[in-house]
């Protein structure tokens, strides 16, 4: 089985809460608050892996998941962090955001870490809250919590080369030939179900080519295999188009050649763009040099290179114009996207909703960012909210909304009356 694109849920790790304590000691009266911070979330990290080719790994794991801060303690010791989540993909993976399709990152560089969401902050301790009037704060900051994303990871082979055409033309006996790649080989039509990647020595250069399964006639719009897979040849510097010269499955060369080439280019004009040789494969069979005279005639300005693949009879020649190709080419490079960012939150913002029947509503980032301060059952905690509340203009705004006294006010999970 070859995955290639997979749906998953990440989240990174939630900060852990401050904690609130008081410093007790023989003979030290009045120790005063010492309550601790939390630990920060543990981050999700992506690297890229050269020794994996597949996304099989997230078939089945679908949910992944950094660890918590924990929470602060006594003596103002911090919570311990949570622990790094590292998630390894093949080198060129790429990651989008599910709802929007957009590209997060291309994983296009080997080894090098990518922090795909950072973990929550710790919530402060009640040692941070003491002031000249409040000397024993009996509340604490709680940790930030963070959202779980749902991520595409689509694989995008990284290839020179790309072996294309219909199936049955040869391709992956060409690849066995031309490298140590030991693909499927047999006599029927989709022998190949997967891509196969092989390296390529030729004197001092070497270069990666990938089997792409056979095109067929409507790949583009779905029909065969081949659609499930013209992702990996996005990326290649030049195409090898294989033809059963020999029209022995009753078509045509050129008509083969016109036929894939019009996928190519429905599928994605760039891709079409690519620079290709040409290899008349099977030069065995009856009617070939007939065929191959025509094809020359009809594409007298492209590189056809005839050959007899199950022989390895005309490896040299390709090889010698792949590598004299591939060498007047730029090195392939990242996929040229605008990178997608989550949208930061507002922290000192927030919306005032007059809901009807009296009840107002607040939201927005200043009320999250308030919420992990306040302790409702805590008269000096409840006092310091009501006191933001002011300071930050939310009175003004609901008395502007139309809120009286006796109204109710929503705030998360949050119910009070509103008195002005």
């Amino acid at each position: 089985m070859f995955i290639d694109k997979v749906k998953i849920y990440m989240k990174s790790g939630n900060g852990g809460n401050g904690a609130v304590s008081f410093h007790t000691e023989k003979y030290v009266p009045n120790g005063g608050p010492d309550g601790g911070d939390g630990g920060k979330g543990g981050d999700i990290v992506l690297i890229a892996d050269s020794s994996k080719n597949t996304l099989n790994d997230f078939h089945y794991a679908k949910h992944f998941r950094a660890e918590n801060g924990m929470p602060g303690g006594a003596k103002r010791s911090a919570g311990k962090q949570g622990k790094d989540l590292v998630i390894t993909v093949p080198v060129g993976t790429v990651v989008k955001d599910f709802l929007t399709g957009r590209i997060i990152k291309d994983m296009f560089e080997e080894g090098v870490p990518y922090v795909l969401f950072k973990g929550g902050r710790g919530g402060k301790g009640n040692c941070h809250f003491k002031t000249s009037t409040r000397q024993a704060p009996h509340f604490s900051q709680t940790g930030e919590k963070t959202v779980e994303r749902e991520i595409v990871l689509e694989l995008k082979t990284i290839a020179d080369v790309g072996l294309v055409g219909f199936p049955n033309v040869g391709k992956s006996t060409l690849l066995s030939v031309i490298s140590s790649a030991k693909p499927k080989i047999a006599n029927y039509h989709f022998t190949t179900l997967s891509p196969n990647l092989g390296v390529v020595k030729y004197y001092d250069s070497d270069f990666v080519v990938a089997d792409i399964p056979g095109l067929i006639e409507g790949a583009s719009d779905g029909m065969g295999l081949g659609h499930d897979f013209l992702r990996h040849i996005e990326r290649t510097r030049c195409l090898v188009h294989v033809l059963d010269v020999s029209g022995q499955e009753g078509r045509d060369p050129y008509d083969d050649f016109c036929k894939i080439n019009n996928e190519l280019s429905t599928y994605s004009e760039v891709l079409a763009e690519r620079p290709q040789i040409i290899v008349a494969n099977k030069m065995d069979m009856p009617d070939s040099q007939a065929n191959l005279e025509k094809l020359q005639q009809k594409l007298p300005d492209m590189v056809i290179v005839p050959m007899m693949a199950i022989i390895a009879d005309g490896i040299d020649v390709l090889l010698k114009e792949v590598a004299k190709l591939i060498a007047t080419l730029p090195p392939v490079k990242p996929l040229e996207y605008e990178p997608f960012e989550y949208e930061v939150e507002d922290k000192d913002g927030f919306q005032v909703k007059n809901e009807g029947q009296g009840i107002f509503t607040v939201s927005g980032g200043l009320m999250e960012q308030l919420g992990r301060r306040v302790v409702f059952d805590d008269y000096e905690s409840l006092n310091f909210f009501q006191k933001m509340l002011r300071q930050r203009g939310v009175i003004a705004a609901l008395r502007k909304a139309g809120a009286q006294d006796g109204d109710t006010v929503v705030i998360g999970d949050i119910e009070f009356e509103f008195v002005d």
